[in-house]
C-alpha cells in the first residue's frame, strides 16, 4: 500500500461523523451478524425505530416472565421475532438512506438535500425567519486528483464534509451535490453572522490541513441569504449562492494573475 492510500485509510478510520461511521460499518458487516452485534450497532447510532422496537420487545418480556417462570425458553422463542423485525427496520433504514445520501460523504446527496433544504424554507417563511445558504466548490480538485490519484480525491472530499460538519449546527442542512460541489443551509442564520461563518470554517479547513497532507485543502463558498418576505425558490437560492461563488473565484483569480 502507498504513503497515500495509508494516509487514505488512516484518515476514513477515524472520522468522527456518525453518518460515516455507520456507512463504513454497513460496508464491512458480516452478513452472519449477530442480533447482539446488529443491536449494540442499532444503539450507536441512536436509531429510533429499532429502539422502539426494543421497548416493545422489552415490555413483551416482563409481561410473559410474570407468568412464566421458564424464561429462557420464552427468550428463545422469540429470539427469531425480533430479528425479523430487526432486519426489516434495518432493511427500510437502507433503502432511505441509499435515496438520500451521498455514498462517499454521507452528507445529504442532491435529492436528499432537495426535500430537505425545502422543508425548512417552508417553516421559516412560517415563522418569518432569516436563513443563509451556503454554496461550496473544493478548490483545485481536478488538480488533486490528477496529482495524486483518486482515493487523496475521496479523501479531499471527505475532509471538506467533515469541516462543515464542524462549523455548522446539528440542525443545518449539509449536502454534496454531486462532484465538487457542496452546500448547506444555514436555519436560524439571524443568531450568527456570514462572516462569522465562513471564519469559523477556515478555522477548521486550516485544522484539517495537517503536515501530513500534501495539498491545502481549499473552498470557494458563495452566499445567498433567504428573506422570508420574498418569494424564492430554493432553485432560485442556490443560483445565487452559486453566482456569488463564482464571482469569488474571478476575483481571486483576477488578483492572482494582477497581483492588485
Amino acid at each position: 500500500m502507498g504513503v497515500h492510500q495509508t494516509r487514505y485509510a488512516s484518515a476514513t478510520a477515524t472520522l468522527t461523523s456518525s453518518r460515516r461511521v455507520l456507512y463504513m460499518d454497513r460496508k464491512s458487516a458480516s452478513r452472519q451478524q449477530s442480533l447482539e452485534e446488529t443491536l449494540a450497532s442499532a444503539v450507536q447510532a441512536s436509531d429510533t425505530e429499532l429502539d422502539q422496537i426494543l421497548q416493545e420487545v422489552d415490555q413483551i418480556s416482563t409481561a410473559l416472565k410474570s407468568k412464566d417462570p421458564d424464561h429462557g425458553t420464552v427468550r428463545v422463542a422469540g429470539h427469531p421475532a425480533v430479528w425479523s423485525a430487526v432486519k426489516q427496520a434495518l432493511l427500510d433504514r437502507e433503502l432511505r438512506y441509499l435515496a438520500l445520501t451521498d455514498d462517499l460523504t454521507c452528507l445529504y446527496n442532491r435529492r436528499g438535500f432537495f426535500a430537505a433544504a425545502s422543508q425548512q424554507l417552508k417553516r421559516a417563511r412560517r415563522n418569518s425567519e432569516t436563513l443563509l445558504l451556503f454554496f461550496c466548490d473544493v478548490d483545485n480538485l481536478k488538480k488533486i486528483n490528477d496529482t495524486f490519484g483518486h482515493q487523496e480525491g475521496d479523501l479531499a472530499l471527505i475532509r471538506t464534509a467533515d469541516a462543515l460538519e464542524q462549523t455548522f449546527r446539528g440542525s443545518d442542512v449539509l449536502g454534496r451535490l454531486g462532484g465538487d460541489e457542496f452546500v448547506v443551509l444555514a436555519v436560524q442564520a439571524s443568531q450568527t453572522s456570514e462572516e462569522a461563518i465562513l471564519n469559523r470554517l477556515q478555522k477548521f479547513l486550516k485544522k484539517s490541513n495537517g503536515p501530513g497532507s500534501p495539498y491545502s485543502l481549499s473552498l470557494s463558498v458563495g452566499v445567498a441569504r433567504f428573506d422570508p418576505k420574498k418569494a424564492v425558490t430554493l432553485g432560485e437560492l442556490l443560483a445565487q449562492a452559486d453566482e456569488a461563488m463564482y464571482e469569488k473565484k474571478r476575483k481571486s483569480k483576477l488578483v492572482a494573475k494582477t497581483g492588485i
